[in-house]
């Protein structure tokens, strides 16, 4: 819907999103809790690996009071984060009372504040011990992760409508199975392959397990899916090549697992990270340049994150419009940007919710954004140098400081409009 209002005698538009449209921020356990000894990515973070420890992190294990006041403070109504496997689960035929009381506590904490949770229940970390029994490739993954995912619905299903079973599945499986850069470090198809079998199977028995828990409970139906990394893939220049290495890269990565899991039925709606494109130069038709080169002579003059990813809101349109086929709604479940300015982070969510307005007006059902990440965080192998977050984080003091795009997105939380 499209509205006016009045500055300075200026007639300027105003665009209105759905009036139960949810809005708020996300988090991860391992990136804001601290002291997650339990997890592989906590083992190799002592052994060396990546830029630095996340030691205590944000604190927001402890905190999350706190934290909670502040969104509730900024009119977000509903908060996406990650409960930490490693915590819950201790040991293999072990299971923490302690960490499930307090992430009921937190879960009860968003509710008391009326804020819908949006639960993730893997966020790329995993207990060290699943990793010591070979993580995603075991043959027995899918009953070990169900385990544990059976443990958390007895103790959240009461006070979850949204479930988020696995984040970023293909993401997690090229940086730990096929580049090897995070844990645990394989460079192996072999085991890569069995690693995307056995998380796509993960999901689709834990989205089986989630409903199934509900109906017994005669409570009403969840709404489950995964969190689906999605680029926008744009041919640098407009060959032949490079649009067929266009089109295979959607295939690949951003389609093939939702027909998958659409086909199997187990996606109440569809979850979608985005944050950039990708500017596709194939130079050979050999499987790598097809599937992974991108253009690297920096021609472009769009505005970037401080890694280097491209600011393209034309792109968070593309993807939405692509996903009509699936006839489900969509939940943007991570959009942001890490920077120094903050008035380009301001910038860079206004162009993207006009977009998301855009696909909405065409027809696409989006219910929900969460702005990717509610504050700074630990950047896996970037250490603590890139800032997402709405609020600051001082990492010595653990202070909080809320940015002033915070409060500009605050103003569209609270009104469901913007400029």
């Amino acid at each position: 819907m499209l509205g006016f209002f009045f500055v300075s005698g200026i007639i300027q538009p105003m665009i209105r999103f759905p009036s139960d449209f949810l809005w708020g921020a996300a988090t991860s356990a391992h990136q804001v809790e601290g002291n997650n000894t339990g997890s592989d990515w906590w083992k190799w973070e002592q052994s060396g690996g990546g830029k630095e420890p996340s030691a205590a992190a944000c604190g927001h294990y402890e905190k999350f009071r706190q934290d909670f006041d502040l969104v509730r403070s900024l009119g977000h109504t509903c908060h996406r984060l990650s409960v930490e496997w490693s915590r819950i689960q201790p040991a293999e035929n072990e299971f923490s009372d302690q960490a499930i009381a307090h992430y009921k506590d937190v879960i009860s904490s968003l509710r008391e504040r009326h804020i819908e949770p949006v639960v993730t229940l893997h966020h790329f970390t995993n207990p060290q011990w699943f990793s010591d029994k070979g993580g995603w490739s075991h043959p027995d993954a899918v009953k070990l992760f169900c385990a544990y995912v059976d443990r958390v619905i007895d103790a959240l299903a009461g006070n979850v409508t949204y479930w988020v079973t696995i984040n970023e599945p293909l993401i997690y499986l090229f940086y730990s199975h096929i580049a090897g850069d995070w844990p645990p470090n394989k460079r192996s198809l072999i085991q890569a392959v069995a690693v995307r079998k056995n998380l796509i199977r993960s999901h689709i028995a834990a989205y089986r397990l989630i409903h199934a828990a509900y109906k017994k409970r005669s409570l009403a139906p969840p709404r489950v899916s995964i969190a689906h990394h999605m680029p926008a893939y744009v041919a640098c220049t407009c060959t032949i090549r490079n649009r067929a290495a266009v089109w295979l890269r959607n295939r690949l990565v951003n389609y093939n697992i939702l027909d998958i899991l659409s086909r199997h039925k187990t996606l109440d709606y569809i979850g979608v990270n985005y944050y950039s494109r990708t500017l596709v130069d194939a130079e050979s038709w050999s499987i790598p340049d097809l599937l992974f080169r991108s253009c690297c002579r920096n021609h472009e003059t769009l505005a970037k994150n401080s890694m280097g990813w491209e600011v393209y809101p034309q792109g968070i349109y593309e993807v939405l419009m692509k996903l009509r086929k699936y006839r489900l709604p969509v939940f943007i479940l991570e959009n942001g940007i890490c920077t120094g300015d903050d008035r380009l982070r301001w910038e860079y969510i206004r162009r993207h919710l006009l977009k998301v307005h855009e696909a909405i007006q065409c027809g696409i059902r989006v219910i929900g954004y969460t702005y990717w990440s509610l504050m700074d965080n630990f950047e896996w192998d970037k250490g603590f140098d890139p800032r997402f977050g709405l609020i600051g984080i001082d990492y010595r003091t653990g202070s909080r400081t809320i940015r002033e795009s915070a409060r500009n997105y605050s103003a569209v939380c609270a009104t469901s409009q913007l400029e």
